[in-house]
């Protein structure tokens, strides 16, 4: 099995354990030495017109295209800055018009997350490469997840079992595309990030949709966590919600109860 072969089971076994409602998405940044996949749509130059990243990622996990969008195909400013396709820093010309328009009251402090926005290198890539991990024909540099908050539970808690340590991340309510990928693709862990309000108007993103996003590194370490509690019947899906006084626990529970002179009870089976 090579390495795209892998990451495409793993893929699917993301979609099955986690009864997921679109596809993770496989996202790879291109070089000019790269070659693309033998079928891919390119927005503007495919008939598209411009469209947003956050719209390539819905086309991707939604409808199962792969595209590929160069400086040309992009329709939002933020995805241009952060992934390098533009040139961006104090004395650009384009500066000071972000700058009065990121929300933050005070422009001081506008000015200071202006310069330390996240963003990849200036031209070191051509474009983003997107589609579904399932049936991806490349090896992704991140994969993002949407998912709702009992999946992402999950994944959180998978993640937590192979190493050992909460997931930390940061928040923000804006520029998800942003946020979602470019820290991971400067080296950083698995995070989770708030889907924005242009995802939700002009992608489809839902209200109860959450995107949790790991490194092609990384992403082993998810799958296996997964398989451990899909394995126990503790994983997403064989979770029964109800209200039921004295019900039955895991045998330490009654360990630990024993231990502290309480009442114990019967051991659930599973």
């Amino acid at each position: 099995m090579n390495k795209v072969t892998d990451f495409t089971e793993m893929g699917k076994e993301l979609e099955r354990m986690l009864k997921l409602r679109t596809h993770p998405i496989a996202l790879k940044m291109v070089t000019k030495d790269d070659a693309l996949p033998e079928k891919v749509i390119r927005p503007k130059e495919d008939g598209l017109g411009h469209i947003a990243l956050c719209q390539g990622f819905f086309m991707a996990r939604k409808q199962g295209w792969t595209l590929y969008m160069e400086k040309e195909d992009h329709w939002c400013w933020a995805p241009l800055i952060a992934y390098g396709m533009v040139e961006f820093h104090e004395d650009a010309p384009s500066f000071g018009e972000v700058v009065k328009n990121l929300g933050i009251a005070d422009m001081e402090q506008a000015k200071a997350f202006a310069k330390k926005f996240p963003k990849l290198e200036y031209e070191k890539y051509t474009g983003i490469l997107m589609g579904p991990l399932s049936s991806a024909t490349y090896e992704p540099d991140v994969v993002l997840i949407y998912s709702n908050p009992g999946q992402l539970r999950t994944m959180l808690w998978a993640y937590k079992n192979q190493t050992g340590d909460i997931l930390k991340t940061e928040m923000d309510g804006i520029d998800s595309c942003v946020f979602s990928a470019i820290p991971i693709l400067k080296g950083g862990k698995a995070r989770v990030t708030v889907p924005d309000p242009g995802e939700y108007e002009r992608a489809n993103a839902t209200e109860d949709e959450m995107i949790f996003s790991i490194s092609k590194e990384e992403l082993p370490l998810l799958i296996q966590g997964l398989q451990v509690f899909d394995e126990r019947k503790m994983g997403y899906g064989a979770l029964t919600p109800e209200i039921r006084p004295d019900y039955p626990r895991p045998q330490f529970y009654n360990n630990l109860f024993e231990i502290w002179g309480l009442d114990t009870g019967e051991v659930w089976k599973r």
